[in-house]
C-alpha cells in the first residue's frame, strides 16, 4: 500500500485504528454515489469503541478507477483542490459539508484519499430525476453559505492552490473544439437541434473568453447541481449537504447560480427562476452582502453558460456510461433552455 489508501480495499482495520486512535477489529465497504471523476465508498466498522467514541460508518473518496477520468482529474488538479478545500477553506464557510477525518494527496495530483463523516441515511440528489422546489430552496441557501463568507476574502480567493492556471485555461481553450466535436457526434440525433446550435455557437467563441478579465467576487463550487448534493441528511435531521469540491475556484457568484438554475434543475429552474433568485438575494443580504436583480443580471446571463461547457467538456473527457450520457444531456438541455431565454450567447459576445 502507498503512504495512504487510494482504493477502498486499502482501508484496513489497522490503518483505521491508527487514523482514528481507537481499535478497529474489522472493516467492510460498498460503493456509493454516481461520481465519474472520483470513486466513493461507505465503510462499516467493528470494534470495542464503535458507536461510542468511533462512528459505525464512514465515507471515503478515492481516485477514479477509469484511467481517462483519472488523467483528466490530474491534468486539472481536481483531486488536490478537493483535499485542500476540506483542509483549508471549508472551516471558514457556513456551507454544510461532511466533517473530514483524513485528507491526503500527492504532489503530482493523481492520488488522493478523503475519509469523512457518513451523512446517511440521506437522499442522494439525482440530476436526471430532478428535485422538489423545497430541495431547490435548500440548495440555494447553501450557495449563499458558500458565497457570502468568502465574498472579497483575498486569503481564500487568491490562495495559490485555488487560482486557475493561465496555462490550464489555454489548454482547455485548445481542447474545447475537440470536445464539442465529440459531443456533436455523440448526441446529434438525441439533443434538440436548437440546443445543439447553442452549443455550436458557444464553442465558436469559447477561445476568446480566456483573454477576458474575470472578476473574482467569492469562492464558487463550480459544479453546483443535484448529483453533488445530499438531502435530508442524517435521517432528515438536516436539509442538505454539498459534496464534490473538485471544481472549487474563485469566480463570480452567478456562475454557481446560473449553473444550478439551468443545467442543475432544468425545467424547475425555468418555472421558479424569479422566486429562487429572490431567495438567493435575501440570503446574501442576511449574511451581509447586498446585491440587486439589476446588478446581477449580466453576470447571471453569462453564468448560465457554465453548465453548457461543463456538460460538453465532461462528456468528452470522462468515462462514458449510460447514466453519464443521460446526465450530460440533462445538463445541456437545462443550460441551453435557460441560455435561450436570456440570450446568454449574446451576453457572452457583449462582454468582449
Amino acid at each position: 500500500m502507498a503512504e495512504f489508501p487510494v482504493h477502498p480495499d486499502e482501508v484496513t482495520a489497522p490503518w483505521l485504528s491508527a487514523m482514528l486512535g481507537s481499535e478497529i477489529t474489522r472493516v467492510s465497504w460498498k460503493h456509493i454515489g454516481t461520481g465519474q471523476v472520483g470513486d466513493s465508498a461507505r465503510f462499516t466498522l467493528e470494534g470495542p469503541e464503535v458507536d461510542a467514541s468511533v462512528p459505525a460508518t464512514l465515507a471515503g473518496k478515492f481516485p477514479a478507477a477509469d484511467a481517462t477520468s483519472r488523467e483528466t482529474a490530474a491534468m486539472f488538479g481536481l483531486y488536490r483542490k478537493e483535499v485542500l478545500f476540506y483542509c483549508d477553506v471549508a472551516p471558514q464557510l457556513d456551507v454544510r459539508v461532511p466533517q473530514v477525518h483524513f485528507a491526503a494527496t500527492c504532489e503530482e495530483g493523481h492520488r488522493f484519499c478523503l475519509i469523512f463523516e457518513d451523512l446517511g441515511p440521506a437522499r442522494q440528489g439525482d440530476q436526471i430525476a430532478g428535485c422538489t422546489l423545497d430541495d431547490a430552496r435548500a440548495a440555494i441557501r447553501q450557495a449563499a453559505a458558500i458565497h457570502a463568507p468568502s465574498w472579497g476574502k483575498t486569503s481564500i480567493i487568491e490562495a495559490e492552490w485555488i487560482v486557475p492556471s493561465p496555462a490550464v485555461a489555454e489548454r482547455v481553450a485548445l481542447m474545447y473544439p475537440h470536445a464539442q466535436a465529440i459531443f456533436r457526434e455523440r448526441y446529434k440525433d438525441t439533443l434538440e437541434p436548437e440546443f445543439m446550435t447553442v452549443c455550436e455557437e458557444f464553442a465558436e467563441d469559447y477561445g476568446s473568453q480566456i483573454h477576458q478579465q474575470h472578476r473574482h467576487q467569492c469562492l464558487i463550487h463550480g459544479d453546483f447541481r443535484l448529483d453533488n448534493m445530499l438531502f435530508d441528511i442524517r435521517g432528515g435531521a438536516e436539509p442538505v449537504a454539498i459534496l464534490d469540491w473538485q471544481t472549487v475556484a474563485p469566480g463570480m457568484a452567478m456562475t454557481d447560480i446560473g449553473y444550478f438554475l439551468g443545467c442543475g434543475i432544468g425545467e424547475l429552474g425555468l418555472a421558479h427562476e424569479d422566486e429562487l433568485l429572490d431567495l438567493y438575494l435575501a440570503e446574501m443580504e442576511r449574511r451581509g452582502v447586498s446585491l440587486t436583480r439589476a446588478g446581477i443580471h449580466a453576470d447571471y446571463r453569462r453564468g448560465i453558460l457554465h453548465g453548457l461547457s461543463t456538460a460538453v467538456f465532461s462528456a468528452a473527457f470522462v468515462e462514458r456510461t449510460d447514466r453519464g450520457d443521460a446526465n450530460f444531456l440533462s445538463m445541456a438541455r437545462g443550460a441551453c433552455a435557460l441560455a435561450l431565454k436570456h440570450d446568454s450567447i449574446g451576453a457572452m459576445k457583449e462582454a468582449h
